[in-house]
């Protein structure tokens, strides 16, 4: 294959018989897999020898290479259908290239689109300075209302013309957050823009953070769902021409120097990441091989598990060679190989009969018929899990108590904990620490724990706690008051929390935030603090209110897919909230936290519109405990911008002297990407490292001299660990990266 390949390259570079684009003359189109996205991204870096400013640089060049062909003084709007003839202005397809968005507030007008957003860039992308923010490639013309419609949301599976998805993810309004599906026109022209995106930038810009699909089919961050847009869009003439004008910097004013390579043959990107062929604009992949391998034979079943079962086969042949084999389980593909026969199937149900076949493809993706399917049972799980130990209630208060537990342990895999409290199921969760609330004060309860596995399995119950609430009141506040104001550069990461230092449980009800904006001591509409699923806030705990738009995941909601996150209330950064208000403040406005519309907590000078907190984390200095409606500088704390890692976390060591150990105690670095986890402590202490499923990992000692456990054996990922000193304890979150 290679061989025919080179002398049809070399036939080419002779005879010109190939619509193969000059600008590739010295990138070795032989190349497969990373070696041509490396190639590719070397040539388009290197091209890349005029960064355009955001205005008037982008602005110019987008009215020439969108252009309407039909009408030149137009620009075509992507994600736009419409002619313009009903009533609706936000889907139009094209608009007078002179109402371009000036910021005065005009809606009728048309923007620059940022197709990869700026906000899931990582670091996000900036449009001050040029680069990476301003690269034309990624930027297009969109009407101003439904650019903002697209907001920040990934890109997701959708059909028809643009509009919210009906594929979820875990985004800027929860879990069951709708992707953004571009419309059919322009789904093509959005998976090339962020494949060019990937290999101009890197890691800046990875397709995972951009859309909602599954990339374990590719080498590394390429998601299926670009791969698919890629081969159901062809390539448009408005494509061809941005291309053709941005490679010409000798003669176009606001060109580039570089194009997108994907443009130019889109079966560049199946040659990289596989799937299924898309056009070969050149012409110079597909003809050379339509011979499909052959069948893989004997496929065979063995060492059945409770949830793996390995498949082996015999190899295929081909008149050139066989590159790869296709796993399918019930007829989904599950996993591919390339010249390997075997392969391990896990993540699979306990006592369930899956029919299994196999294709093999070649270097130009020609497919085999599949296999005749071939049946694998897995075992039949009935082993229970062990019950959980050492259940101890701590954090007691007059309406809540936190419930901590070690870990049970099972034959398959611990899958999760039902809670009880006086014999009923209060919850079920997935980790070994729970926060019993909605108690009455002074008042005797019991709880105990019941551990399951994949099966379904239950244990025995762990030991029975006996708890009485608190009357309540004994804390050290009578109000809640601004904990920390995180006000992030470089995008909208933005975030307040507020802390409950009363003793006793808080409603939120009644409770708002309030923003003033520049100093015009006016105060704008509220965000009700109960308005998402949280409803109140036990003692010494936060409450973090967080931007729709918020790309770090620490200021993102807590979820099974995001287990650091910390935000309890998402404020969508869209027009329905004046975008994301009160939490878009910049460092000149002022944030009240309102009880029943009375001030009782404020960050900022009220009718003040100098820059005192511009990007900066500010933290309340613990020896603060109650608010305040003046701003007082000295009561805060201030770090560097974009500094998150102590959100959703208040540290009430400096409330009390109560206990020495647990005042003095810390851990780092935390996240970590070495071998070793360092402890601050007073006294000797037991570590205990579990998944976030409860499974006990490893348990290790420290002592002041000897201060670190090794975690060089931990894969990357969130991970719990129990630190115990005689009957004291604390959990904390650990992050390998």
């Amino acid at each position: 294959m290679v061989k025919k390949l080179l002398s049809l390259l070399f036939i080419t570079s002779i005879s010109l018989s190939f619509a193969q684009e000059a600008y590739y003359s010295d990138v070795d189109l032989t190349l497969a897999g990373t070696d041509l996205k490396d190639a590719l991204a070397t040539k388009i870096i290197a091209t890349h020898t005029n960064m355009l400013s955001y205005t008037p640089g982008v602005w110019e060049a987008s009215k020439i290479t969108d252009a309407n062909s039909a009408n030149t003084s137009e620009v075509v709007l992507i994600y736009g259908w419409e002619d313009g003839s009903d009533s609706d202005i936000t889907n139009d397809r094209e608009r007078d290239n002179t109402l371009q968005d000036n910021g005065s507030g005009a809606t009728f007008v048309w923007n620059r689109e940022h197709v990869f957003s700026k906000s899931l860039a990582n670091p996000a992308l900036v449009t001050n300075n040029p680069g990476a923010g301003t690269d034309a490639h990624n930027l297009r013309p969109a009407d101003k209302s439904r650019n903002s419609a697209r907001n920040n949301y990934k890109f997701a599976l959708g059909s028809g013309n643009s509009s919210r998805s009906s594929v979820t993810y875990n985004g800027p309004d929860g879990p069951n957050t709708a992707g953004w599906y571009p419309g059919d026109e322009w789904k093509g022209d959005a998976a090339r823009i962020i494949m060019y995106m990937y290999l101009r930038y890197g890691e800046q810009c990875l397709p995972t953070a951009v859309g909602v699909g599954d990339n374990q089919f590719t080498q590394d961050d390429m998601i299926d769902l670009f791969l698919q847009w890629n081969v159901e869009d062809p390539v448009s003439d408005i494509e061809k021409t941005r291309n053709t004008y941005h490679e010409d910097t000798t003669n176009n004013t606001y060109a580039q120097g570089n194009r997108n390579p994907f443009i130019d043959n889109p079966y560049l990107a199946t040659r990289i990441w596989g799937g299924d062929s898309a056009e070969d604009l050149w012409n110079l992949y597909t003809p050379t091989d339509t011979q499909a391998p052959s069948v893989p034979t004997n496929v065979t079943v063995s060492n059945e598990n409770f949830t793996s079962l390995d498949v082996t086969w015999d190899a295929s042949t081909d008149n050139e060679a066989v590159t790869g084999y296709n796993i399918y389980v019930d007829g989904t593909l599950t996993a591919q190989t390339t010249t390997s026969t075997t392969i391990t199937l896990s993540d699979l149900n306990p006592n369930t009969t899956y029919s299994i076949t196999v294709l093999s493809k070649d270097f130009i993706n020609n497919f085999s018929n599949e296999s005749a399917p071939v049946n694998g049972t897995t075992l039949q799980d009935t082993t229970a899990p062990t019950a959980p130990t050492n259940a101890t209630a701590s954090t007691i208060s007059d309406s809540s108590f936190v419930l901590t537990w070690d870990a049970s342990t099972d034959d398959n895999a611990v899958e999760s904990y039902d809670v009880y409290l006086d014999g009923v199921l209060n919850s079920n969760v997935t980790t070994l620490t729970y926060t019993i609330i909605n108690l009455s004060a002074t008042t005797n309860y019991t709880a105990y724990v019941i551990a399951k596995d994949t099966s379904g399995n239950p244990s025995a119950q762990s030991n029975t706690v006996n708890v009485t609430t608190t009357a309540g009141g004994s804390g050290t506040a009578t109000e809640l008051f601004f904990s920390e104001y995180t006000e992030g550069n470089g995008g909208t990461n933005k975030a307040l929390e507020i802390v409950n230092l009363t003793g006793a449980t808080i409603d939120l009800t009644g409770y708002v935030l309030k923003l003033e904006r520049n100093g015009a001591a006016v105060w704008t509409t509220p965000l009700a603090l109960n308005s998402g699923s949280v409803q109140s806030i036990v003692p010494n705990d936060v409450f973090v209110v967080g931007n729709g738009d918020n790309s770090d995941p620490i200021l993102q909601p807590n979820s099974a897919s995001n287990p650091t996150g910390e935000v309890d209330l998402v404020q969508p950064n869209n027009q329905d909230t004046n975008f994301g208000q009160p939490v878009n403040f910049n460092g000149n406005d002022a944030v009240g936290l309102f009880k029943n519309d009375v001030l009782i907590d404020i960050i900022g000078v009220f009718g003040d519109d100098s820059n005192f907190a511009k990007d900066v984390t500010l933290r309340r200095k613990t020896s603060i405990t109650s608010p305040n409606t003046t701003y007082t500088e000295s009561e805060w704390d201030s770090f560097p911008e974009n500094t998150f890692d102590d959100i959703g976390n208040y540290d009430t060591s400096a409330l009390s002297t109560e206990d020495a150990f647990f005042e003095s105690f810390k851990m780092f670095p935390n996240p970590t990407n070495g071998n070793s986890v360092y402890f601050s402590v007073t006294e000797d202490a037991t570590i205990q490292v579990y998944s976030t499923l409860g499974k006990l990992i490893s348990t290790q000692k420290v002592t002041k001299s000897n201060n670190r456990i090794d975690v060089s054996n931990l894969s990357k990922g969130v991970y719990l660990l129990k630190i115990n000193s005689e009957k004291r304890f604390i959990t904390k979150k650990l992050i390998k990266n």
